[in-house]
């Protein structure tokens, strides 16, 4: 069954990336109600190897703030929340309660760089659905890649295997109007049969 046009138009043709919030705290509530969507998203094997960290505090904030490029500290710093998403490399030690119909923790185990390109990869599918179920909720994302992921991963994941992929501003809308949506590659520019 399609989605109507009013469920398409709130998550793909009127949303956008919103640098501006409504002046509403994101609860943990509201958090755990859009990772119990996200999760949902399909992952190779169902690696699941996305992580996320909620930065909320002044304190974290500030923590985070180091990592920022110049023209991020503003819109990060704005922001009612910023979700860190990450990836854990070693993902695959959770792969027997994850995909327990066969034995496939080897498949990376022995692999260290299929499992952070696996890593990556589905964690950066994982944000994305993390911001789809944001926007079915009702939330405004601001996704961000402008970082020092070593810094930041020094920061913050250093009693951890955690590494982080990127950013997500995350809030209420505000009433403003959002400026028209600039332009988009056309099918013929974008895809190729073979």
């Amino acid at each position: 069954m399609a989605l109507d046009d009013a469920a398409l138009d709130e998550l793909f043709r009127n949303a956008r990336t919103h640098w501006a919030f409504a002046d509403a705290p994101v609860t943990d509530d509201d958090l755990k109600a859009i990772y119990e969507l996200a999760k949902l998203g399909p992952t190779s094997a169902n690696s699941s190897p996305a992580r996320f960290l909620f930065v909320r505090s002044p304190e974290g904030k500030e923590r985070l703030k180091a990592s920022l490029s110049l023209g991020n500290v503003e819109k990060v710093m704005a922001a009612p929340l910023t979700v860190v998403i990450a990836y854990d490399p070693h993902f695959y030690l959770k792969l027997p309660q994850l995909f327990p119909t066969a034995d496939v923790k080897g498949w990376f185990s022995a692999n260290p760089d299929l499992a952070e390109e696996t890593a990556f990869r589905n964690s950066t599918l994982q944000g994305a659905y993390f911001m789809q179920a944001a926007q079915a909720l009702g939330f405004a994302c601001g996704p961000m890649s402008g970082f020092d992921r070593a810094k930041l991963d020094r920061a913050f994941f250093f009693q951890s295997s955690w590494k982080s992929n990127f950013l997500l501003n995350l809030g209420r809308p505000t009433d403003e109007p959002q400026p028209p949506r600039l332009p988009r590659l056309s099918f013929d520019e974008a895809a190729q049969f073979a």
